[in-house]
């Protein structure tokens, strides 16, 4: 079984489908589980009580837990100067936070097997240095940092730790942001081009799979870096 949170929207829910269409087992984390049509539990990853719970009831079942796809988080494209503290901290709880919640929580659950995969996700914004997406990029920072030292603390279990960090991804998320903005961000990219989930998707299923064995601690940028 393979936990992906998020799952009720966006590249969440993206990577969800595509792992059930490939015969895997998942398990959706979503504040929202109403209209989903797979497994799901709701939850906020930035309760630590309420994801514990989900884990002992996996225990309680013998779940195998194969693989965590953190893929829940917001974002907010404004000045730092000008970005209600409400904001910043709920950037900092969802993003960061919540990523490393659900590591703590579920990592365990590989760790008795000595085997598995985390995908921790980033945000191109980290590597470019985005203008008006200070705090979202020091939230995905810090999780880029987590990320690299737990796949050292990992390691010694054989469970795998890597970041996925998109671009711009053609998903709800992308309608909020003009035009002029998506190509500002796109003409930096090694790739300049808007992506589609599928692409994202494609990258989690193999950080996911045997094929991927050699990686861990890595950050890779969809559209390049």
């Amino acid at each position: 079984m393979i936990i992906v949170t998020g799952a009720s929207r966006g590249l969440g829910r993206s990577v969800a489908e595509r792992l059930i269409e490939s015969g895997e087992e998942v398990l959706g984390i979503s504040r929202d589980t109403k209209s989903l049509p797979f497994e799901a539990v709701a939850g906020d990853v930035a309760d630590h009580n309420t994801l514990k719970s989900i884990a002992q009831k996996l225990r309680k079942e013998k779940r195998v837990l194969e693989g965590v796809v953190n893929a829940a988080g917001i974002a907010s494209m404004n000045l730092a100067v000008t970005t209600p503290p409400s904001m910043t901290q709920k950037l900092i709880q969802t993003n960061l936070v919540g990523t490393i919640h659900c590591c703590q929580v579920f990592a365990p659950l590989m760790i008795r097997r000595k085997k598995g995969s985390i995908i921790n996700f980033s945000t191109i914004a980290v590597a470019l240095g985005l203008k008006g997406e200070s705090i979202y990029a020091a939230s995905k920072a810090g999780v880029e940092g987590f990320s690299r030292a737990f796949a050292r603390e990992m390691a010694d279990f054989n469970i795998r730790v890597n970041c996925v960090a998109p671009g711009p991804i053609r998903t709800d998320l992308l309608k909020g942001v003009s035009e002029e903005q998506i190509e500002t961000i796109v003409s930096q990219q090694v790739l300049p081009k808007v992506f589609e989930p599928g692409d994202v998707s494609d990258l989690c299923q193999f950080l996911l799979g045997p094929s991927s064995a050699s990686l861990s601690g890595q950050v890779l940028h969809v559209g390049g870096a």
